[in-house]
């Protein structure tokens, strides 16, 4: 399991592209017939994926987290991005549609991964935190799910926020997490830009066609810096850095935050005006 250990506010001004782009963007994510699992030291995060093919996939255990098994003092939250599949936890199964979310609870001793067409298959995204208390296993339908629609056309950034595992959702120990989907002719996402010291975050973007990118803000609000990402590429935001983007079309991204404070609107805002 690669670990990524994050840079202080101090020396990422210093870096170069290279280096930003090794500290904070993860890729090669979603490998056909593959498992994948990265440690982030920001609030000891761990993102994964699971794309099974024609067999199940069975989340592996890491040496790195000295355990009996994964989820054993951990909770997991995972979002089907591609196809239709279901995940198995300890013998029971939950079918995941396309941006369906599946919540875990710390202790679950087997969780397997499986599609419903070998030729189309789920691509589960994998979010965990650490957990010092149990809640049950709990799925969401994006299409049952509220829908809370921002922004507007004329700031480029109208877009339906689902909220999946939050204080008034399905309950977790620490984990939020949910999608953003933007309309087509809108680019922006989360302006304004703003900072959450209680807790960091990660953005999977996906949705987004080979040729477009999204060009992702980070960093302090007056020493801002930028990284270049493309489809199912996921951007690493510790607790001091801004996370805000603007697309070449539209896309979706997941939101996943772990740290001190589930309250969704616990942060500080900053004007477009003062950013530098």
């Amino acid at each position: 399991m690669k670990t990524y250990l994050m840079p202080d506010p101090v020396r990422y001004r210093t870096m170069t592209t290279e280096e930003l782009r090794s500290n904070f963007l993860v890729e090669g994510l979603f490998q056909k017939g593959h498992t994948a699992t990265c440690y982030l030291d920001a609030d000891r995060t761990i993102v994964g994926s699971a794309v099974p093919i024609k067999e199940p996939l069975t989340l592996p255990m890491a040496d790195e987290l000295r355990a009996a098994y994964f989820l054993e003092r951990r909770e997991m939250g995972i979002l089907n991005i591609g196809a239709r599949g279901a995940v198995n936890v300890d013998g029971k199964a939950y079918d995941l549609e396309h941006l369906d979310c599946l919540y875990v609870g710390r202790g679950a001793k087997e969780v397997r991964f499986i599609s419903a067409d070998a030729l189309k298959p789920a691509e589960f995204y994998l979010l965990s935190y650490p957990a010092h208390a149990t809640y049950p296993a709990a799925s969401a339908r994006k299409a049952q799910s509220a829908a809370v629609p921002l922004g507007n056309q004329a700031s480029l950034n109208k877009r339906t926020i689902y909220k999946f595992i939050h204080m008034e959702g399905i309950k977790s120990c620490q984990l939020v997490m949910g999608v953003t989907e933007l309309e087509t002719g809108s680019g922006w996402n989360t302006m304004p830009a703003h900072t959450h010291r209680r807790r960091s975050e990660v953005y999977l973007y996906f949705n987004l066609a080979e040729s477009s990118r999204v060009f992702h803000f980070m960093g302090e609000p007056q020493q801002t810096r930028h990284l270049v990402v493309a489809d199912k590429q996921l951007v690493i935001s510790p607790s001091w850095s801004i996370h805000a983007g603007v697309g070449t079309s539209n896309y979706t991204f997941c939101w996943g935050m772990g740290g001190e404070n589930q309250a969704f609107d616990d942060m500080d805002a900053v004007p477009v005006t003062s950013l530098r």
